[in-house]
């Protein structure tokens, strides 16, 4: 399918790696002769009509950056009717024949509306937490994860030195992959993460037994998305009931937006790239409402609906009739998948809690 133009957003919560995304959509639509748009500010800028050209130059010095230069935002009116009309009128007016959408499972499903709307869209994956089910990999994971092992390695020399235990919070809403594999990497004591249940008195008997063999420092690492009873950090109840019941001085710590910024990695770079440019290829050969993933290594395009639908099965989120519109041997690899998932983070879980002495 030919193309004057595409068009470029970033929506949702910025990762390192978006850049790198943005550089290699354009320049594999250049490469095709095809114009390409920056859509500032995710879907609000197609409402307001807020655009900037895009080419060879401008691109030319973004692809060590982190965030994203088109900025990115949330917007409730893109989901409206009237939201919708605007960003219709926004790309017939100025000429966009289709858009490569970047980010979550929020832009996934503006990208379908846009698609329904007559503007074929595609969607490659930005996202530090790692939570779009389809995919093994999102562009930012790499960044963020490496970012918590260095901020919890320089808590570790602290909680050395004054012989204390460091319960420190991560990003990463409701899945917990960027703790669980920091946890690994920072010899973390225990890991709770919204996936499997924490043993709190397991793990503080750990502490308190260790700390009487002579260990002075204690990492623990908790998801965001594992909170208490009444709605509270966990972490901060656990780091109080380690101080009450362990003997060991704890602190509770946070590590919020500093995990979303910084250079990203050249993994989350070489994955962007890959993606943006299939996601080019991918609309050049007249498909759309795809959302580009890699999985076992290769780059490969998904059905967003799909791709939506298994996320929630595998968060138990699946609502009256959302399998209705699949086969049944569709909903049986959807199954299979999630299975697959599951156990690869118990098989990581089990590792860490063999490791946590």
């Amino acid at each position: 399918m030919k193309f004057r133009k595409i068009g470029i957003l970033t929506s949702g919560g910025d990762a390192p790696g978006m850049n790198a995304s943005i550089r290699a959509i354009t320049r594999e639509a250049l490469e095709n002769g095809i114009e390409v748009v920056g859509i500032m500010g995710g879907y609000k800028g197609l409402i307001d009509e807020d655009l900037t050209e895009l080419d060879a130059r401008k691109v030319s010095n973004i692809i060590n950056l982190g965030g994203t230069i088109l900025q990115t935002a949330r917007c409730d009116e893109f989901k409206t009717p009237e939201g919708m009309a605007k960003a219709i009128e926004t790309c017939r007016n100025n000429h966009i024949d289709a858009v490569v959408a970047i980010g979550g499972d929020g832009t996934f499903r503006g990208a379908t509306d846009l698609t329904n709307h007559g503007i074929p869209t595609i969607g490659v994956t930005g996202t530090i937490d790692n939570d779009i089910s389809a995919t093994d990999y999102t562009v930012g994971y790499d960044t963020a994860m490496n970012t918590v092992l260095e901020m919890v390695d320089r808590l570790r020399d602290t909680s050395e030195s004054h012989g204390r235990c460091m319960v420190t919070e991560v990003m990463g809403r409701d899945c917990g992959e960027i703790a669980l594999l920091a946890g690994i990497a920072s010899g973390a004591i225990g890991i709770a993460i919204p996936e499997i249940k924490f043993d709190a008195d397991a793990c503080v008997k750990k502490i308190k037994e260790l700390h009487a063999d002579g260990k002075r420092n204690f990492q623990v690492i908790v998801s965001e998305g594992v909170k208490t009873d009444d709605g509270r950090p966990f972490g901060e109840e656990l780091a109080e009931k380690i101080a009450k019941e362990s003997g060991v001085e704890a602190r509770f710590n946070v590590l919020g937006h500093v995990v979303r910024g910084g250079v990203p990695t050249l993994r989350d770079r070489v994955a962007a790239s890959r993606m943006g440019a299939e996601a080019v290829r991918l609309l050049i050969d007249g498909k759309s409402n795809l959302v580009v993933c890699e999985i076992e290594s290769e780059i490969v395009p998904v059905d967003i609906n799909y791709a939506l639908i298994l996320d929630r099965m595998y968060k138990n989120k699946l609502k009256d009739g959302d399998l209705n519109v699949f086969s049944a041997e569709e909903v049986e690899k959807m199954k299979k998948t999630c299975e697959q998932k599951r156990a690869y983070v118990k098989k990581l879980y089990d590792l860490a809690a063999e490791l946590s002495r």
